[in-house]
């Protein structure tokens, strides 16, 4: 089977003072190419952990993670900052949108930090046009996230995360600040991607949003305790 990503054998310890904090204690586990996994599990579960790495904002204190046949677990800060750029995509459960830019520029701004970007094409602001007619915004282009509400802040952050075509979704609590039917439109959204083939790697505390997945993976303690497929 051709796998998007895969961890093997992953651990991740912190030490805080005399104690060491094991948040990863030797999780495995393969990514299909177009699956949609959703990770569960109380606080201090390692979920979270384990998104950090997967999104290459941290490096395991032992194990491997292959993503699209690299293995990106010891890379440098620098090769971090490219894979992220190049190769995943970020949905946030705060959006993270700048406040001073439209909506048009969130959706722009992964753009800008290309290896040797020259800055936005008209091609660029065309195909940035054409994702934020994708999730429901295109008579909002010149509106700032103050102007928007929640959901629709989400939407542009779904179009940021797509903007450069990544191999891997990763969305933290995506629905966690929005309402229940406002939160349903957007899993709505994430599953009519994952079914034009996008890979999404969710994690979530609710088991209704785990629900819209089509894998669950369950963490207690830093290990996997359950795969339900």
């Amino acid at each position: 089977m051709d796998f998007a990503a895969r961890v093997i054998d992953l651990h991740k310890h912190y030490d805080l003072g005399p104690q060491t904090v094991k948040a990863l204690a030797g999780v495995s586990l393969d990514f299909p190419h177009g699956d949609f996994t959703s990770i569960m599990g109380q606080s201090g579960s390692g979920k979270s952990t384990l998104l950090n790495l997967l999104g290459a904002l941290d490096r395991p204190t032992s194990g491997q993670y292959i993503l699209g046949g690299t293995d990106v677990s010891r890379m440098g800060d620098a090769e971090l900052s490219r894979v992220r750029n190049q190769k995943l995509g970020f949905i946030f459960q705060q959006y993270n949108l700048i406040q001073q830019y439209t909506v048009l520029e969130n959706i722009e701004l992964p753009l800008l930090y290309r290896p040797g970007a020259p800055g936005i094409s008209a091609a660029d602001r065309d195909h940035c046009r054409q994702l934020a007619e994708k999730v429901g915004l295109g008579e909002r282009l010149d509106h700032r996230p103050v102007q928007l509400s929640g959901g629709q802040q989400q939407r542009v952050a779904i179009a940021r995360a797509l903007v450069i075509n990544p191999e891997i979704l990763l969305a933290d609590e995506p629905t966690g600040n929005l309402d229940s039917a406002t939160g349903e439109e957007i899993m709505e959204m994430l599953i009519n991607l994952n079914r034009e083939g996008k890979t999404i790697i969710m994690v979530t505390h609710t088991p209704e949003v785990a629900r819209y997945a089509r894998r669950r993976v369950v963490m207690r303690d830093g290990k996997i305790l359950s795969i339900d497929e």
